[in-house]
């Protein structure tokens, strides 16, 4: 028996950080040694305001942010595309954890590799952890990566 499970669909849950940048680094070195594909995404919100003029400029401001972010990851994407290494690029509107679960469902991933931040105390608290989310809820293993530490 093979320990080692068959990787052909790896998903990259990118968010613009350092971290998910090592990340996608980690995955491309992967997808190469495994022959296998990345699927790089991006989850984004909208804010939410209180009031009732506030939904036509909700919806003005929601298609200048899924232009905008949807370039920079098409960036991401055609850098990492010089490796050789098959590259989706999809970006959704939602909250990332469930975002990030119904891609690696939808794509079939066998293997998560996201970047983690590493937060801690009241900020971990207060912001929740993504990535703790999906290594207890992916339907495929998950790798963190830690951003590279300084100096």
């Amino acid at each position: 028996m093979n320990p080692v499970p068959d990787v052909q669909r790896i998903l990259v849950p990118h968010d613009f950080s350092d971290a998910a940048e090592r990340a996608l680094d980690y995955a491309v070195t992967l997808a190469k040694k495994f022959g296998a594909r990345i699927t790089l995404m991006h989850a984004y919100e909208i804010p939410s305001l209180g009031y009732p003029e506030a939904l036509v400029a909700s919806l003005e401001f929601s298609s200048d942010i899924e232009r905008v972010v949807g370039k920079a990851l098409e960036a991401i994407a055609a850098r990492a595309r010089r490796s050789d290494v098959e590259i989706d690029a999809v970006l959704r509107l939602g909250r990332a954890w469930t975002e990030i679960l119904t891609v690696a469902e939808q794509t079939r991933a066998d293997l998560v590799v996201m970047g983690t931040h590493g937060r801690k105390g009241v900020s971990r608290a207060l912001l929740g952890s993504v990535a703790e989310k999906i290594v207890r809820t992916a339907p495929c293993p998950v790798l963190t990566v830690h951003a590279a530490s300084g100096g």
